[in-house]
């Protein structure tokens, strides 16, 4: 039985397996570029973020109809479940798919029929976050946001995705501003290929309360000491972070670095049908690569529980603490 845990930074869309994105080209007619899965997982090689998301937003077309987001979504809650997966916030990119002609209810209803059932068919909890494409404009931030308002009851939170460099948080301080008038939480990639500034920036323009990566924010001592003593979660993506670049190996990787500046670390696995791995695979990895032994592994766990949106009601507080449970009562092999 794996180590429980929850997982914080996970992009469904990055969830789609070359196996499932061609039965679902062939299911909407629609032609990839590609012979085969083999040939199609070759692609998987990228140069950088960008390279990333050219492929990403590509195999997209694939998604049209809600039972393509409930299939793609109960593909990955079942694989989740298998690598000790309790409780998931699952990010969407709902612009991604608008500029396609594809509408958030379509998306979010879709994803949502998975998840409504998610906790009885995997055991597993979870939240919707909608991201914002920061290479995209303010405005059309602001009009997803109008377009969601019919499906808040399904959705936690915002957040901030895709390309970020020249594209700082402080760009989307109207609609973070707008998100939280209507009571959603918020997040935001910041620190990945941006720089430390950019962490600075979500935290004090944003008003987030978790940095999605924010692996330079070891460049900047006092930023370090605040994130340790807001206690501000990061959720680091150590296999995303080796194959987009960011980090050169995985032996390379700051999360012992930080873990021991007392940063409050989760460990995720962000795109992980392109980035090699689900996030049981990444809790391996890193015990393997940066020798981060079993106690570690469980301040990791018991971390993603704490960072979790798991405070909005007297019994959503007694679901984090079951959990937090699991992951003391665990016994590594």
């Amino acid at each position: 039985m794996p180590l429980p845990k929850a997982e914080l930074h996970l992009h469904i869309e990055g969830t789609l397996e070359p196996e499932l994105a061609f039965a679902l080209a062939a299911r909407n007619g629609v032609q990839l570029p590609y012979a085969d899965t083999e040939e199609l997982r070759k692609a998987y090689l990228f140069e950088d973020l960008q390279s990333f998301l050219d492929l990403y937003y590509g195999l997209m077309a694939v998604l049209r109809t809600e039972a393509d987001f409930e299939e793609l979504a109960d593909a990955y809650l079942a694989r989740a479940a298998a690598q000790g997966v309790r409780h998931a916030e699952i990010f969407f990119d709902p612009q991604a798919h608008s500029a396609r002609g594809v509408g958030m209810g379509t998306v979010v209803e879709g994803l949502g029929r998975a998840l409504d059932r998610s906790e009885e068919r995997h055991g597993i909890s979870t939240r919707l976050i909608m991201c914002f494409l920061r290479d995209e404009s303010a405005e059309s931030a602001m009009a997803t946001l109008e377009a969601a308002k019919p499906y808040l009851h399904r959705i936690t939170g915002v957040g901030l995705d895709s390309a970020e460099v020249d594209h700082p948080p402080a760009k989307f301080a109207a609609v973070y501003e707008a998100a939280g008038a209507l009571g959603l939480r918020k997040v935001a990639h910041a620190g990945e290929e941006g720089p430390a500034a950019y962490v600075r920036e979500a935290l004090d323009v944003l008003g987030v309360e978790r940095i999605d990566h924010g692996l330079r924010c070891m460049e900047d001592p006092d930023l370090v000491e605040r994130l340790v003593r807001d206690r501000v979660p990061l959720t680091l993506c150590p296999l995303s972070n080796v194959r987009l670049r960011a980090v050169d190996i995985l032996e390379e990787h700051p999360l012992p670095r930080m873990m021991a500046a007392g940063l409050l670390c989760t460990v995720n696995s962000d795109d992980p049908a392109y980035f090699g791995g689900y996030v049981g695979d990444t809790f391996h990895a890193v015990h393997e690569a940066l020798g981060i032994d079993s106690e570690g592994l469980r301040e990791l766990a018991r971390n993603s529980f704490e960072a979790a949106f798991l405070d909005g009601s007297a019994d959503e507080e007694a679901l984090r603490e079951r959990y937090l449970a699991e992951v003391a009562a665990y016994e590594f092999e």
